[in-house]
């Protein structure tokens, strides 16, 4: 009695040379059964090889799953009497902080991002009505109506570049406490900020200026997005290299390089820039992460600032002069 492998085998020689009879009839090409089978080598064997025995291999050693560093995430403070969801949250939130740190930095910067936009919000009560004609600045903007510090005591305009100015200034604020985050988490933390602030502009954008056009909203918000780099870096060079660098910044970004501007003004946002980050550096994690965080504004500068400085009474000193020869240049001809 043949064996199963070998009917096996025998049908599929069978319907290989079949196939081969086929190619051959379709392509009228004229081969010999020596060419046939060169061309199709695996016909020449009648039945099926057969199998190698299996070989026994090592099996490799499992290597236990490394234990990941401490990774200064935040530890919530639940109290005693909290509700069976927010300890459950904590219990979610200690065994997968992967997964919950994007949820929690969403739901954070939100809160953050509308603090820093309030010291500038504005109004335009033309906006709501229909017929009337939205008041403009001599650059073109819609102009405002604005109450606070920066508006009233500083002089800026209310306007939508200006609105955007100022919350951008609070953002780099806390996008510097930011950067001290553990390398995981920052970048999640950074990248909301931004979102939450183009869904902020762009809703400006709609209710306040009616801008219906998605293209031109669009448009806007990627200009937005290049002067926040733009201003970052500036920011970052001015708190490195001195407050003379760090208020020619505030003065090209926020006043627009107004020639005009009151520098004990401008002095009071640089010293304000400063206590603030001071502030959020001596801030703990769980504060900042809880959106518990509120600005004032810099007139509570205005005593520091308004200071004499001592340097202001030190009499210059002259440059030592050489008594030595002089070198003597010469013309050279062109």
């Amino acid at each position: 009695m043949a064996s199963i492998t070998h009917c096996y085998s025998c049908l599929r020689l069978l319907r290989q040379r079949s196939l081969g009879f086929r190619l051959q009839q379709n392509q009228k090409v004229t081969s010999t059964s020596e060419d046939f089978l060169r061309t199709f080598p695996i016909i020449a064997r009648p039945f099926a090889s057969k199998a190698p025995p299996n070989k026994s291999y090592p099996a490799a050693p499992i290597k236990p799953p490394k234990s990941d560093p401490p990774s200064g995430k935040v530890d919530f403070k639940i109290p005693d009497n909290a509700s069976p969801t927010q300890k459950l949250a904590r219990e979610v939130r200690e065994r997968a902080p992967g997964i919950t740190e994007t949820y929690i930095a969403y739901g954070v910067t939100e809160i953050l991002v509308k603090e820093c936009a309030r010291h500038g919000d504005y109004t335009i009560p033309q906006a709501s009505e229909k017929g009337i004609e939205i008041p403009k600045t001599k650059d073109g903007e819609d102009l405002g109506v604005g109450k606070g510090w920066w508006y009233k005591e500083l002089g800026l305009t209310p306007t939508f570049n200006n609105w955007a100015q100022i919350t951008f200034l609070h953002m780099y604020l806390l996008t510097v406490r930011m950067r001290c985050f553990p390398p995981d988490h920052a970048p999640a933390w950074h990248q909301h900020m931004i979102d939450h602030f183009s869904y902020l502009a762009e809703d400006r954008m709609v209710v306040t200026h009616n801008i219906a056009a998605r293209m031109v909203r669009n448009r806007y918000l990627k200009d937005l997005f290049v002067q926040w780099r733009g201003l970052t870096a500036a920011y970052d060079e001015g708190l490195v290299q001195g407050d003379a660098t760090l208020a020619a910044a505030v003065w090209r970004n926020v006043l627009k390089a107004n020639e005009d501007v009151d520098l004990r003004r401008l002095g009071q946002i640089v010293s304000y820039m400063r206590n603030v980050l001071n502030k959020l550096d001596n801030m703990e994690d769980e504060v900042l992460t809880s959106g518990d965080v509120v600005f004032g504004d810099p007139e509570s500068e205005a005593a520091l600032v308004g200071l004499r400085s001592k340097g202001m009474d030190q009499k210059f000193k002259e440059p030592a002069v050489s008594s030595g020869p002089q070198p003597q240049l010469q013309a050279t001809a062109i």
